[in-house]
């Protein structure tokens, strides 16, 4: 406990718990669709494939719209950022309840839920602004928590669709927004981590650089695996063992569950064993893993429990890769954790639809998880041979950050071309 409150002490409290608040509300209200999707399904009468483009359609658009609230977030504060951001999807959720009446209605549902989608970049920054660079970690992974909202979301929604039905339970959703909100306006302070001179060049520097892409890419399997695999998992579990919608979505969040709280165990671990050692660990875990889910499809018990270890391995690694983030880019946190936000979620995209597609023409959803399996492997090899330079330049050995007196990752910059190389 003393060290937990050294923790607190070294940053600021109020805004940790803001930014956790809004992230959690945001991440509730982005899977909406996926927790309702039993409902939904029966209603539009929707083919596996259909199912699975209706599912795909939030995480992608949520996906293409961190980048920019991570821009403007850099110009108008984090702090106001969020505001903006949770105003529009109060709007968006009473489009839901007032408008939906076709598929096609629905596909535009799924564009403005990707609004709640965007928050995480911006979130995260404004969380662990105020923290020292040794406690980035685990202020992230205590942010990054706030996927609980996503179990929360796949538990409550269920009942509220059978009991209200599930058009209402948009309208719910757009008057909880509101306790984010007031907590955000109240409690929140803008952290002081900006270079307020700082062009518009150097604010998005992460997009040229082979490293901002290679963290995306990764978190594609880590958090895209989690988003994408947490959206699926009610209809899965409604298909594949019959069990009713309710029960499909409290299956779904014991894993959800798990992934949003080993998050933070992931920072934490990350801050004293390196986000490198421990993303390594984590995608031979999620590789394994994913591969006995797909051949245990006959089991519900044993599904439930191989999914729960791949949820807590991908919650892991999502707070490892963000353990490293602050130290590459220490100055441009937001923008850079919101492009590798939103490469990584687009990961998160082709879950529903791998799955959907193996079960209508391949007769079985086995190959989405070994297709899922198997990109997890990739991105092992290519962190492994990335991370030699990463340690010679801006982290420790594993992924530290750099102890007092070693070169400061703030100072680490992409090479320049010579006059002579111009």
């Amino acid at each position: 406990m003393s060290s937990f409150k050294t923790f607190l002490q070294s940053g600021h409290g109020p805004t940790l718990f803001s930014a956790f608040l809004y992230f959690s509300f945001s991440c509730c209200i982005w899977v909406l669709n996926g927790a309702m999707a039993p409902f939904i399904g029966e209603t539009f009468d929707l083919s596996p494939a259909q199912k699975g483009l209706m599912l795909s359609v939030p995480i992608i658009a949520g996906a293409l719209m961190r980048f920019p609230l991570g821009i403007l977030s850099q110009y108008i504060g984090r702090k106001n950022a969020t505001l903006v951001e949770m105003g529009l999807i109060a709007v968006a959720m009473l489009f839901g309840f007032f408008f939906v009446k076709s598929f096609n209605d629905l596909l535009a549902m799924g564009v403005l839920l990707g609004i709640a989608g965007a928050s995480f970049g911006v979130a995260l920054s404004l969380g662990s602004g105020w923290f020292p660079p040794q406690h980035k970690g685990l202020a992230m992974g205590l942010v990054g928590a706030g996927n609980v909202g996503t179990a929360v979301s796949v538990l409550v929604a269920p009942p509220l669709a059978q009991w209200l039905g599930w058009q209402a339970v948009y309208g719910v959703a757009a008057g909880a927004i509101l306790l984010p909100m007031v907590v955000m306006i109240v409690f929140a302070k803008e952290p002081p981590d900006i270079d307020s001179h700082a062009s518009f060049r150097e604010h998005i520097a992460c997009l040229f650089e082979k490293d901002g892409w290679v963290f995306s890419l990764i978190y594609g399997v880590t958090f895209g695996g989690f988003i994408g695999l947490t959206t699926f998992l009610p209809s899965y579990y409604y298909d594949q063992f019959g069990v009713s919608k309710v029960q499909a979505g409290q299956l779904t969040m014991l894993a959800a569950f798990m992934g949003a709280a080993v998050r933070i165990v992931g920072g934490w671990i990350s801050d004293r064993w390196g986000g490198v050692n421990t993303l390594t660990l984590v995608l031979t875990v999620v590789a394994v893993g994913l591969v006995l889910v797909g051949i245990s499809s006959s089991s519900l018990v044993l599904t439930t429990l191989l999914l729960i270890v791949c949820f807590a391995a991908l919650g892991a690694g999502n707070g490892a890769l963000f353990q490293l983030v602050p130290l590459r880019w220490p100055a441009s946190t937001a923008v850079a954790g919101s492009m590798i936000g939103e490469i990584g979620a687009l990961g998160g995209g082709l879950v529903p639809n791998a799955m959907g597609l193996s079960k209508q023409y391949l007769g079985s959803y086995t190959w989405g998880f070994v297709f899922f399996a198997l990109l997890s492997v990739v991105m092992l090899g290519v962190m492994r041979v990335m991370q030699i330079r990463w340690t010679r330049t801006w982290a420790e050995k594993g992924g530290r950050a750099r102890v007092a007196g070693a070169p400061a990752a703030a100072k680490y910059v992409a090479p320049r071309k010579t006059a002579r190389q111009r």
